[in-house]
């Protein structure tokens, strides 16, 4: 059963990844501008000549499905074209950021999972003040949008307590982990805070459920009842809404990078939309399509293979 299922999300993302692609390449080649003149830049009106030029060597006047087909026989080749601002390949810079983001993100979901569970765990099984406390703080985070919190983190732990540096990705493992520590706690906040929401609701069922109270009744030491009859069957929504968490991230990276300074390919992405850099905005729009489904289905998987009530041959 579960390799029927895997090879239909696998198709449904080929299908979704082809109607985002064409999607894309659409709502760029109808946006209003002409790259060709940012690209030129300066106070004169360029030459019709050089404008010409320009179009012609980078396909700007192709008519919609030649230029579309170009480009997506291109990236089947692993070639997502030239960027008309920075003069490279897409690919090149895509390599040279995607470091950057993908630490980042790993931080950031390190920061969702295990302070999230454990907080949520915690409201969940002492209740009283300490349920209260979790969720008067994780409600408050989810309200905070992630530019400001962004902005408070520079002002208070980098600019007044001076702990943290605020701009740049530092080098190596620990220039990383300190330079990218206001970012990730950025990204991850409001995460984090519906990560502890979700677990505690879903441990909060578990511990009334029956086959915790039979545990119970026959004198099952309370730390195994929880171990094994609540977490264990808590972890299905608990993985699922980590899940949809860290692939929330990608959108969320953008953000973050733009507001610190870090040469991800976020940050790339906004600069690149700015200049109307087509090549750019369409490889890793679509990159941020595939990832994000791609990262879903995983869920889907181990969320059924952790909860057998899942169906793996319905719909999902």
């Amino acid at each position: 059963m579960i390799w029927r299922f895997v090879v239909r999300r696998a198709a449904m993302l080929v299908v979704t990844a082809l109607v985002a692609g064409l999607a894309l390449h659409g709502a760029l080649f109808l946006s209003p501008g002409d790259p060709a003149s940012l690209l030129i830049g300066g106070g004169k009106p360029p030459s019709p000549e050089l404008l010409a030029e320009i179009h012609r060597q980078y396909h700007l006047d192709d008519p919609f499905l030649e230029s579309y087909w170009r480009w997506l026989s291109g990236m089947l080749q692993g070639d997502a074209g030239q960027s008309l601002t920075y003069k490279d390949s897409v690919t090149h810079l895509i390599a040279d950021r995607i470091g950057n983001t993908l630490f980042l993100v790993a931080y950031a979901a390190v920061l969702i999972i295990v302070p999230g569970v454990l907080l949520g765990t915690l409201a969940a099984l002492r209740g009283g003040w300490a349920g209260t406390l979790v969720t008067v703080v994780t409600t408050s985070l989810m309200a905070v949008p992630t530019f400001v919190m962004s902005v408070l983190l520079i002002w208070w732990l980098s600019v007044r307590m001076g702990w943290f540096p605020a701009y740049g990705a530092g080098e190596g493992f620990g220039g990383r982990i300190e330079h990218l520590t206001l970012p990730a706690l950025a990204l991850a906040a409001s995460w984090l805070a519906y990560v502890a929401q979700v677990t505690r609701s879903a441990v909060r069922a578990e511990l009334g459920a029956e086959h915790v109270q039979t545990a119970r009744s026959r004198g099952v030491p309370e730390r195994v009842v929880v171990r094994k009859h609540v977490l264990r069957n808590a972890s299905g929504p608990i993985f699922s809404v980590s899940g949809v968490a860290v692939a929330g991230l990608i959108a969320g990276c953008a953000i973050v990078e733009q507001a610190f300074g870090v040469n991800g390919i976020g940050a790339l992405l906004i600069q690149s939309a700015a200049k109307q850099d087509f090549a750019v905005v369409q490889a890793l729009a679509l990159i941020a399509v595939v990832v994000f489904v791609a990262v879903n289905t995983l869920v889907d998987v181990v969320t059924a293979a952790l909860d057998h009530r899942v169906p793996l041959g319905g719909d999902a």
